[in-house]
């Protein structure tokens, strides 16, 4: 038997509303429908000298908090791997807990199980958001209070660039392209690291298209200049230009193309881009930073909005994925 089409519109539109009171939540838009990203509050983190981190011991070192699944944490984590900062700084990867709303912290540190707990532990008010990544100093001695170093992301992967290290670390920033990367960032930022999230959270089908189109001529901006002069965004040398697209690209097939909608062209329409990613993925230790089967289950299990049954679909081998050979257009 038929359900009545005064049924099925009746349903809709409650459905409609609902999922307008659940993404407003889940991910604030302008009157427009435009997806909005809440700014981070923290972003005065400073580099500490050598000499203030030699005289620590390892436990009362800087603490770099990351969750695996986030893509703003990520290139967080890929710069203290690339630069090998783990003498330095140490690493904590928090876990999502879906339930409570917040990132977990096992084992428990500084008294706190939780990201949330760690940033109250700092003296942060209650309304700042609990987000990831973060740089957390406990201080060189336990009378010391906690320190939230920052948090945002851009500005972090800038601080890591020059965190004391070896000798050897690759600058990832060098002085004579700091132009050409900002020039990156402002277009990769909005229109892809952001503009994916854009498409996976718009409220209207106008939203929509307008975030796709800015997403895929960023995309063909990126394949032309990866032609021209490749192999990496700035020519001959890895910077943080690459390190701000490799966590977008790495989830594209995984998560941005079937859950967010980035599907007008497969990445495979560029063979360059292709390629780069080959490239960044084979790089020392980038591999190790990266969860395709951690990603499906926080986006298609936790984005219940999107994914209102929660079914976290299968996905392809991430190495034999982004290692094949691009097939012909």
């Amino acid at each position: 038997m038929s359900i009545p089409p005064i049924f099925v519109a009746t349903a809709r539109k409650g459905w409609r509303w609902q999922w307008n009171q659940l993404m407003n939540e889940l991910a604030p838009a302008d009157q427009y429908g435009n997806y909005q990203r809440p700014k981070s509050q923290h972003q005065n983190a400073e580099v500490p000298t050598k000499a203030n981190l030699s005289i620590r011991s390892k436990e009362s070192l800087p603490h770099l908090i990351i969750g695996r699944s986030c893509p703003w944490a990520h290139r967080t984590w890929l710069v203290y791997k690339l630069r090998n900062l783990k003498s330095s700084l140490n690493l904590v990867i928090s876990k999502a807990d879906p339930k409570a709303g917040r990132w977990k912290i096992q084992p428990a540190w500084l008294g706190c199980d939780s990201l949330l707990g760690l940033y109250q532990k700092c003296g942060q008010p209650p309304s700042h958001r609990a987000t990831v990544p973060a740089i957390i100093d406990p201080g060189p001695t336990t009378k010391h209070q906690p320190q939230l170093l920052g948090n945002e992301s851009s500005q972090l992967i800038e601080v890591l660039n020059q965190w004391p290290t070896n000798s050897d670390a690759p600058d990832l920033s060098p002085i004579e392209l700091h132009n050409e990367i900002e020039n990156w960032n402002k277009l990769l930022l909005p229109s892809v690291n952001d503009g994916v999230y854009r498409c996976g959270f718009a409220r209207n089908q106008a939203a929509y298209n307008k975030a796709c189109k800015e997403l895929f001529d960023a995309l063909k901006v990126v394949e032309q200049s990866l032609l021209d002069k490749g192999p990496w965004l700035c020519g001959d040398q890895l910077t943080l230009a690459d390190v701000r697209l490799f966590p977008t690209l790495i989830r594209w097939e995984i998560v941005y193309m079937p859950l967010f909608g980035c599907s007008q062209e497969p990445l495979w329409f560029f063979p360059k881009l292709w390629e780069w990613r080959q490239r960044f993925l084979s790089q020392p230790k980038v591999l190790e930073t990266c969860d395709p089967n951690g990603w499906r289950n926080d986006y298609f299990g936790t984005l219940f909005p999107l994914r209102p049954n929660s079914i976290v679909p299968a996905g392809p081998d991430l190495v034999r994925m982004v290692n094949s050979k691009a097939p012909q257009k």
